[in-house]
């Protein structure tokens, strides 16, 4: 596999591979990722319930409290070809302001949809602030040396997700 490089990426926009896609967001190897419009938070009852973020900007953000989790999705869909296949990373800024992401945002070839993240809030004194539009983390696009047999188009229970999706099992 190879780490596909800035140009690679905009080739890779073009063919329709990332929507909406904006060229200031691409980096020398990685596509900066927006978060999207919904959480899903836990209730007290241990399922998930959506929580819109429409209301929020930067000046009025979500406020993630010390401890707590959730999951959201990125603004960003993907419709990865069978050859190629992608990390979702937290960005280094979220991360060294508080922010962890549970490292779940592995993209299967074939791979449509939204990314899931998962969010938790690292601080104990202080709320981390989440908005539509925020940048929360960084796509790195690998190319593979053979399309595999069988995609996640195929095999993938979370494809074709258009938002931040529970677990299924």
């Amino acid at each position: 596999m190879a780490v596909l490089p800035d140009w690679r990426i905009h080739e890779l926009a073009r063919a329709g591979v990332i929507s909406p896609f904006d060229p200031d967001l691409v980096n020398p190897a990685s596509l900066d990722l927006r978060l999207g419009s919904t959480l899903l938070i836990e209730s007290a009852e241990h399922v998930f319930t959506p929580y819109p973020l429409g209301n929020h900007d930067a000046d009025y953000p979500y406020l993630l409290r010390p401890g707590q989790f959730v999951l959201a999705a990125t603004l960003e869909q993907f419709h990865l070809p069978d050859d190629i296949c992608g990390q979702l990373l937290l960005k280094s800024s979220r991360a060294r302001e508080g922010l962890d992401h549970a490292l779940a945002g592995w993209a299967d070839p074939g791979f449509h949809g939204t990314l899931t993240l998962e969010l938790r809030n690292n601080l104990q004194l202080h709320s981390q602030p989440l908005f539509p539009g925020l940048r929360i983390g960084q796509m790195v696009f690998m190319a593979m040396t053979d399309a595999p047999t069988t995609t996640y188009a195929v095999t993938g229970r979370y494809n074709g997700d258009p938002g931040a999706t529970a677990s299924r099992g």
